[in-house]
């Protein structure tokens, strides 16, 4: 069984910064991909990053290329999210999920484990 555990969300004003970090217990990460999905009231979630197990692989959505920045360690079974010059678009709950494969996927159900979510709120 795998947990994941998401932390570092909160309340930032547009053009800051906040960092997202996924810890997990149980099985260890380093064999699967990891991505960061996000999801706004009333939207469907919605892919923002993803990494392969090994980092030398990534991906990110249109909405966010050049803004953030997942990374991984895996001696440390963490995941983070970098997120810079933050807008009152990006506001949502975010996701860490763990993928069954080592290679990277944006869509959800390439994904077989979930965190509970923590909430990222970006003010105008």
């Amino acid at each position: 069984q795998v947990q994941l555990v998401e932390s570092g969300g909160g309340l930032v004003q547009a053009g800051g910064s906040l960092r997202l970090s996924c810890a997990a217990s149980g099985r260890i990460l380093s064999s699967y991909a990891m991505g960061w999905f996000r999801q706004a009231p009333g939207k469907e979630r919605e892919f923002v990053a993803a990494i392969s197990w090994s980092g030398g692989s990534t991906s990110y959505a249109d909405s966010v290329k050049g803004r953030f920045t997942i990374s991984r360690d895996n001696a440390k079974n963490t995941v983070n999210l970098q997120m810079k010059s933050l807008k009152p678009e990006d506001t949502a709950v975010y996701y860490c999920g763990r993928d069954r494969t080592p290679a990277v996927h944006v869509t959800s159900g390439s994904y077989d484990y979930w965190g509970q979510g923590t909430q990222v709120t970006v003010s105008s």
